[in-house]
């Protein structure tokens, strides 16, 4: 956020092995992940951190840390930033995003003049199991048809061919 107003969201799946991580070490990787991706913005600049886990606002005083966590903390002492406690329910603006159910998440999509564009250049759209919308299409170069078919109409070309197929009898 700057000046109270939100100026970028990111977000991934989570990895086959951080399904595994407690609850604690899942908002310290989230928050390592978003110093990571805008560390260009954040370098040499004071930041302040917002989370909704308060364990984290005392994570530089804590005395037992396992090794993934002391990594991630070499890391965000890199950083000029502090990590302050932000209760979830006041955090309107993170909450909005994360709240939403899936196929609320669909229908947005779905209703998008993108996807309409998408199936006109024959995309084919569908979703799984869980909601998620898919996307598949194929990518070919179509230099050469075009070629081809410009070749084909072309008077010059057409009379030229003709002109070689007789020589060649």
């Amino acid at each position: 956020m700057q000046h109270g107003r939100v100026i970028a969201y990111a977000s991934r799946q989570l990895k086959k092995h951080e399904m595994n991580y407690p609850t604690h070490d899942l908002e310290l990787a989230a928050v390592v992940f978003a110093l990571k991706i805008w560390r260009h913005y954040l370098y040499g600049v004071t930041c302040q951190i917002f989370t909704d886990h308060q364990s984290l606002k005392y994570l530089f005083t804590q005395k037992e840390l396992n090794l993934r966590q002391r990594r991630w903390i070499e890391l965000i002492k890199d950083y000029e930033c502090m990590i302050d406690y932000h209760p979830g329910k006041a955090n309107v603006v993170a909450d909005a995003l994360s709240r939403k159910t899936p196929s609320v998440m669909a229908h947005m999509k779905v209703r998008s003049p993108l996807i309409t564009e998408l199936r006109t250049l024959g995309v084919e759209l569908g979703m799984n199991e869980s909601g998620v919308l898919l996307a598949h299409f194929q990518v070919r170069p179509i230099l050469v048809d075009r070629i081809r078919e410009s070749q084909f109409m072309d008077p010059n070309i057409m009379k030229l061919m003709g002109e070689v197929s007789e020589g060649l009898r």
